[in-house]
C-alpha cells in the first residue's frame, strides 16, 4: 500500500465491505487477504446460494464474483442479488476472456471484470474505482500497526520497537507491513510471494527465507523474538512473551 493512503468510508463511517464469491479456496483467501490488507472489511462465499445468503446478511458494498460457481452460474447469482442490492457494484472474475461472456456479464448488470489469472492489485484497484462511484468517500489515514512493542507507521514508514528505531529496506519494510496486517496468522511462502513480490517471483520460495532471516536480524536480534516458523506452513508474527 503506497504512502499517504486513503480509506474508503460507508456513509456510517465504517469501513468499506466487499463480498468475495469464488468456489476456489485459494484464490479466495489471496482474495481476502489482499482487501484486508486495505483495511476493508470482508466476506467469502463458495456458492450461489451461500453468496446470496451473505449478500442480505453482509449488506456489502462491492462483491467480486466469479462467473463459474458449482450450483448456478455467476450471472444468476447477479440477477438474484440485485433483487436485494439494486446498487451494489459487481467485478466479475472469469477464465473465459471471449467476447461474448465479457458482454453477457456486463449486459446482467456487473460493472466490470477480469480474467484470471489476474493481478491483486488490479482487482483491488478496479473495486476502489467502483465504490468510489458508488458514493463511499475518501478519508486520508495515518495508520500505525502494533504487534506488541513493535510499530510500523504507514505513512512515514518509521518502525520501532521497544520505543528503538529499526530501519528496514523498501521490500523489508513491505513484508513486515503484511506480517503485521495479520498478527498471529500464519502466512505461507505463496501467500507472502504473491503480496510482497507479485506474480513475478512465482516458485521463488527461497527469497521468503531470505528476506525472513533479513528482518529477523532487524526485528529480533538481542529480543525475545516475534517472527515465528511453522514448519511447512509458513511464518507468523505475534507479540513477544512478556510483551501484550
Amino acid at each position: 500500500m503506497p504512502e499517504g493512503r486513503t480509506e474508503l468510508l460507508r456513509p456510517d463511517g465504517g469501513a468499506a465491505r466487499v463480498l468475495v464469491v469464488d468456489d476456489e479456496p485459494s484464490i479466495a483467501e489471496l482474495l481476502l487477504m489482499a482487501l484486508r490488507y486495505e483495511g476493508w472489511q470482508v466476506r467469502s462465499a463458495g456458492d450461489g446460494v451461500g453468496a446470496l445468503r451473505a449478500g442480505r446478511e453482509f449488506r456489502p458494498d462491492a462483491v467480486v464474483l466469479d462467473v463459474m460457481l458449482p450450483d448456478m452460474d455467476g450471472l444468476t447469482v447477479l440477477r438474484r442479488m440485485r433483487d436485494d442490492l439494486p446498487e451494489v457494484p459487481v467485478l466479475f472474475l472469469t477464465a473465459r476472456d471471449a467476447v461474448e461472456d465479457r458482454i453477457a456479464g456486463l449486459t446482467a448488470g456487473g460493472d466490470d471484470y477480469v480474467t484470471k489469472p489476474f493481478s491483486l492489485e488490479e482487482v483491488v484497484a478496479r473495486l476502489r474505482g467502483l465504490m468510489r462511484r458508488s458514493g463511499l468517500s475518501d478519508r486520508h489515514s495515518r495508520s500505525v500497526l502494533r504487534v506488541g512493542d513493535l510499530s510500523l507507521d504507514e505513512d512515514s514508514h518509521d518502525v520501532h520497537r521497544g520505543g528503538e528505531p529499526v530501519h528496514l529496506t523498501a521490500t523489508e519494510f513491505e513484508l513486515l507491513r503484511f506480517l503485521m496486517r495479520n498478527p498471529r496468522r500464519v502466512l505461507s511462502k505463496a501467500q507472502i510471494l504473491d503480496r510482497v513480490w507479485n506474480y513475478g517471483f512465482g516458485g521463488q520460495a527461497n527469497i521468503v527465507e531470505l528476506y525472513i532471516s533479513y528482518l529477523r536480524r532487524k526485528i529480533d536480534a538481542g529480543r525475545e523474538p516475534m517472527i515465528h516458523t511453522r514448519r511447512g506452513a509458513g511464518y507468523l508474527i505475534k507479540p513477544a512473551p512478556s510483551t501484550p
